[in-house]
This record gives C-alpha cells, structure tokens and sequence, in this order.
C-alpha cells in the first residue's frame, strides 16, 4: 500500500512498475544491470477518490499522457531499491500537489503616486528623446 494521505492509500496492485536498463554513462555495468525504475499509474483505473482523479487529470503535466496515465522514469540512483522509492515519493508528491487548494487572487491596483511616477517617468523620457533630434533653424 502507498500511503497518500490518512484516508487515501493506493494498493500495490494499481502500480505497475518495471526495472529497464538506465541511459548515461555509467561503463560496463549500465549495460548489464537494470537499475532504472519505470512506474505506469492509471488515473481512471485506480481506487483513488473522483475528487483525485478530476484534479490529476485536469493537470497539465508531462508526465500524465492523454490516456490518464502517470508515466515516472527514475534513474538517478544506482540501485534499483532507491530509483523505486524515488518513484514513488515522486508520483505521492504528485497527487498531493495535484490536490493543494490555490489561493484565491485579490485584484490589486497600483498607487496613486507610482501612478503618478509612471507618468512622470514617460514624460521625462519623451523629452530627453525629443532632444536627440535636429536643431530647428
């Protein structure tokens, strides 16, 4: 089980993950040894809450194909133990990113005086921009 939350748990069975052969350098043990971790997710096809599924699927992230499928290729150990909980930390990280609540934005306006400033500024620029032209005789 893959611990998202207190109530929301993802089952071992709902992750399909495969070990391939990492890219890189790495000598001659890269070619034999398959250390990198690729984790496969089905959004639609999980156990996970409809208020999960909508907001992971209305991600746009690169890691989520069109199909609702969370793809996550871990490489960065040379183990093959720590590339897989690396993937998992990153598709947990993942769902509970996906679930945040965004803040609301509160519609600012500028100041009066940095209006004003702004103003200035243009003004003083303009000037500065008509001297550069040819004396009238």
């Amino acid at each position: 089980m893959l611990q998202i939350s207190n109530a929301v748990a993802i089952p071992d069975d709902e992750l399909e993950i495969t070990a391939i052969r990492a890219q890189g350098a790495g000598g001659q043990n890269v070619n034999k040894v398959s250390s990198a971790i690729h984790l496969r997710f089905d959004i639609r096809a999980s156990s996970l809450p409809e208020f999960y599924k909508e907001r992971l699927l209305a991600l746009s992230d690169q890691r989520i194909s069109k199909e609702g499928v969370i793809v996550i290729k871990a490489q960065n150990h040379r183990t093959q133990e720590k590339n897989r909980e690396e993937a998992l930390a990153r598709l947990v990280e993942l769902i509970k990113e996906a679930t945040k609540q965004q803040k609301a934005r509160r519609p600012t306006r500028a100041t009066r005086a940095s209006q004003v400033r702004r103003v200035d500024k243009k003004t003083h620029r303009g000037k500065i921009k008509a001297l550069r032209g040819k004396p009238i005789d």
